[in-house]
């Protein structure tokens, strides 16, 4: 990966913490697509990294407003998805990656704007954390299902709730990854040189989630989500 393309992704990086700490879900929606252009190898093991430190974070800051029973049914589901999408991994050539993140992509945007007002029952927590399991694990993407779930609750609920599910549903992402065979040290390298950007949208967050209650700039990372998912469909 060479310069330009680390300050395109570190761009990404920030910009993407940034909206996540602000309105509780973007980060992967939009840093895998810009990911998958420049550096598609680092997919989704270094995504999963970076995402560690900024909901520990978001889900310590606003633990107060946390749905502890919806995070326990998520997880629940979570954990067999896990092993879904690592059958994808493994059984998806590596050229049709791309593809798969672009569908998964504008396919998980398009619903969550569309889909009209409801409140979630404990099925529906599971199936989220099912879909979450599969789709984070093979791409990297996985705030969608939980945003739906979420969407029509409190900004700190949905903040704190999914920044928690991340949280845990990527530790188990990485360790069944890692004993996988599908990790490299090269992957947590660069997650690890790309901190200081996540760690810089991240603080700038605190000063503008209170005021924010996300409708406006959720409905601007879905739309960025579309055009983006739509360039790496077109570059296949």
């Amino acid at each position: 990966m060479d310069l330009t393309a680390f300050a395109f992704i570190a761009t990404g990086v920030a910009v993407a913490a940034f909206v996540q700490g602000t309105t509780g879900v973007g980060f992967a929606l939009i840093v895998a697509p810009i990911v998958g252009l420049l550096a598609p190898a680092l997919l989704p093991v270094s995504l999963l990294v970076l995402m560690l430190p900024l909901n520990a974070y978001v889900a310590w800051r606003e633990r107060a407003a946390l749905d502890r029973s919806g995070a326990s049914w998520i997880t629940l589901g979570r954990v067999p998805g896990t092993f879904g999408g690592l059958w994808i991994l493994a059984a998806l050539p590596a050229t049709y990656l791309n593809f798969l993140i672009g569908a998964v992509t504008i396919l998980a945007a398009v619903t969550t704007l569309a889909l009209p007002s409801f409140r979630a029952t404990r099925h529906g927590f599971i199936a989220a954390g099912l879909v979450t399991g599969i789709t984070e694990t093979a791409t990297g993407i996985g705030g969608p299902p939980l945003a739906l779930v979420y969407q029509h609750h409190a900004p700190g609920v949905l903040r704190s709730t999914i920044a928690l599910c991340f949280l845990v549903g990527e530790l188990v992402s990485l360790a069944i990854l890692a004993l996988a065979g599908r990790a490299d040290a090269k992957q947590f390298t660069a997650a690890l040189l790309l901190l200081p950007a996540l760690a810089a949208g991240a603080v700038l967050s605190r000063f503008v989630h209170h005021r924010v209650q996300g409708r406006g700039l959720r409905a601007f990372v879905l739309l960025f989500a579309i055009v983006s998912g739509a360039v790496l469909l077109l570059r296949r």
